[in-house]
């Protein structure tokens, strides 16, 4: 008797979408405490190991950076699109609660960016998270070309900029603002720099204000780097994957999505050591130099597929009822994703700045990388351990009931 591929069940697709959220949410740590940790590489520190720190660091950028930022904006535009879809309301109605909490969303992002960590990626998700509501109504091949487009516009952006300066003014503008805000709280030379600040003073004003000032820094490089159409282009993909059922009906033909993640490994790691390992250079790349334009194209061909490749290993691993034992618990971590990300934000300033221990500067790549994962850990057990008494995390219960303007119910009914 022929196999007859069954249709997935709601419940496989939100714990598989849980689980993407939770591993893409341990990515972002690991990258993220690059930041908080104030590595320099010309900077030795009690765990810093310059060679295998190299690799390690070497490796984060290929398998890493970008690719889990990705995933996640390909997940909240799947997300989006399954609100939608769900909705006994009108489109007009949908559309008026999807902005109610895109408007609350940005409201808890930016508390996050201007006042505890301001690399916040919460606030920029709302803020793109607009634009895809008011594009809901396109047909599915415009979604998917105007997101591969969006995809592929940081080339043309960046062939601007080498051209016509003007170009990237925003950027420029708040590079200079930023720069103001600096002179303003008087961080403007060596013994007063933002290293030295976030790492010596204990007071969380000082943390409130180097926040405060590094916000337009942090947009300047959105707009340098050009993540807003990157994330926009994402969100489209992941608003055309979660409208058509893509992930059910790929899931139909698990040898064609085992090849294909097979090829698509041997293709796009080599790719991505190759732009991580050869082409990257930061110094040409802010000067609009060529081999910026170099890299720029190979970012935009190479990383987006590897964050999907990424997503086809994990559909196939957690068919597998053993794995999904061993990954079930990461679920509760998915389901928690904003109280887990902002928690993270709060551990890494315990952990490097002044009002806690005080490590700047002191953690390599290996070092990091170790607390990722003690972290990591930490935030499994608690998350679920949360969830057997409380329907949602704490920041989601806030931001549920604020978007349904009612104080949502918190605890688990008692059986």
């Amino acid at each position: 008797m022929s196999h007859i591929p069954t249709p997935l069940s709601s419940r496989e697709r939100i714990d598989y979408m849980d689980l993407l959220r939770g591993i893409a949410i341990f990515g972002i740590l690991i990258a993220n405490l690059r930041w908080f940790s104030l590595y320099s590489p010309q900077v030795s520190g009690m765990f810093t190991y310059e060679e295998i720190d190299h690799v390690v660091y070497l490796l984060q950028g290929i398998f890493i950076e970008s690719k889990f930022y990705t995933i996640f904006s390909i997940l909240f535009g799947w997300g989006i699109a399954l609100q939608i879809k769900r909705s006994k309301k009108d489109d007009a109605s949908t559309a008026a609660f999807l902005r109610r909490r895109l408007w609350f969303m940005m409201l808890l992002g930016g508390m996050h960016m201007f006042f505890i960590w301001e690399g916040d990626i919460v606030f920029l998700y709302g803020l793109v998270g607009f634009v895809l509501v008011a594009l809901r109504k396109y047909s599915n091949s415009t979604l998917l070309t105007t997101g591969i487009l969006m995809l592929l516009s940081p080339v043309l952006l960046y062939f601007l900029k080498m051209n016509w300066p003007w170009v990237n003014y925003p950027s420029d503008y708040l590079y200079s603002l930023g720069e103001k805000m600096y002179q303003h709280f008087g961080w403007i030379d060596q013994d007063t720099s933002r290293t030295v600040v976030l790492s010596e003073s204990p007071t969380i004003m000082s943390n409130i204000k180097i926040t405060l000032a590094d916000a337009p820094y942090r947009f300047a490089y959105l707009f340098a780097v050009s993540r807003i159409p990157k994330v926009l282009g994402a969100m489209l993909i992941g608003f055309y994957m979660g409208r058509t059922n893509l992930y059910s009906k790929i899931m139909k033909h698990k040898k064609v999505v085992f090849k294909a993640t097979i090829a698509g490994l041997i293709v796009f790691v080599p790719l991505n050591y190759w732009l991580e390992g050869v082409l990257k250079n930061e110094q040409a790349y802010y000067q609009h130099q060529i081999e910026g334009l170099y890299y720029t194209i190979a970012d935009s061909l190479v990383v987006f597929p590897l964050a999907l490749v990424y997503m086809m290993a994990l559909a196939l691993l957690f068919e597998k009822k053993w794995i999904q034992i061993i990954l079930n618990p990461v679920l509760a971590v998915g389901k928690t994703a904003f109280s887990n990300y902002v928690f993270q934000s709060i551990i890494g300033i315990i952990l490097f700045y002044g009002v806690g221990f005080g490590l700047a500067q002191q953690f390599g790549p290996l070092a990091w990388t170790i607390a990722a994962v003690i972290i990591f850990g930490f935030q499994i057990i608690l998350s679920n351990l949360w969830l057997k008494y409380f329907r949602f995390g704490p920041l989601e219960w806030i931001w549920r009931s604020l978007t349904y303007r009612k104080i949502q119910p918190l605890k688990l009914a008692k059986h």
